[in-house]
């Protein structure tokens, strides 16, 4: 494994393992039954987790700009290997950071901070449920990349193994003759 790999196998488990955090709530919110206590933690969880200092979400960004370059800098080898699994890796990476942007922003806003007089109460209730199923769909696109991470590995691995063993073979032959 090089060091962009383990980048980005950095970056990914670090970003999982926020989203996994968030989890124990999300799993509340999703697959049990929603009560006004359910609603409550919910709430209070964000807004903890909104209001957390500039510093912590400049990391969480940086860290996925990270991520992203390290699977641009993977891919640019160019090879079979670079293709199918970092390409997947890729196009996982940015459909998770499509979905950050474009659900997680703005329903982690609407339980937040609700506009008066336009977001009521429900809204906040449904914002906060697609808001969850979003970080759930983010935690399997981030798990198909380390699938895929690790789905490389084992390939290269396997090619490697068969590749040492043809040239031992190939040498056999030659020591024959």
């Amino acid at each position: 494994m090089g060091f962009r790999q383990g980048v980005l196998l950095a970056t990914t488990c670090f970003l999982f393992g926020v989203l996994l955090a968030c989890f124990a709530i999300d799993y509340r919110v999703l697959f049990s039954t929603l009560t006004e206590e359910t609603v409550e933690d919910a709430f209070q969880y964000y807004r903890t987790f909104y209001n957390a200092p500039p510093g912590i979400k400049a990391l969480l960004h940086a860290l996925m700009g990270i991520g992203v370059v390290a699977i641009v800098a993977k891919i640019h080898r160019w090879d079979e290997s670079a293709m199918f699994f970092d390409g997947g890796s890729l196009a996982a990476f940015v459909f998770a950071i499509s979905m950050y942007i474009t659900v997680t922003i703005p329903a982690i806003q609407t339980v937040v901070i609700p506009v008066e007089g336009v977001d009521t109460r429900d809204d906040q209730i449904e914002a906060l449920r697609v808001l969850s199923a979003g970080n759930t769909l983010i935690m399997v696109l981030l798990g198909g990349i380390l699938v895929l991470q690790g789905g490389q590995e084992w390939a290269r691995r396997l090619e490697a193994k068969e590749l040492a063993k043809i040239a031992a073979e190939e040498a056999k032959e030659k020591k024959d003759l």
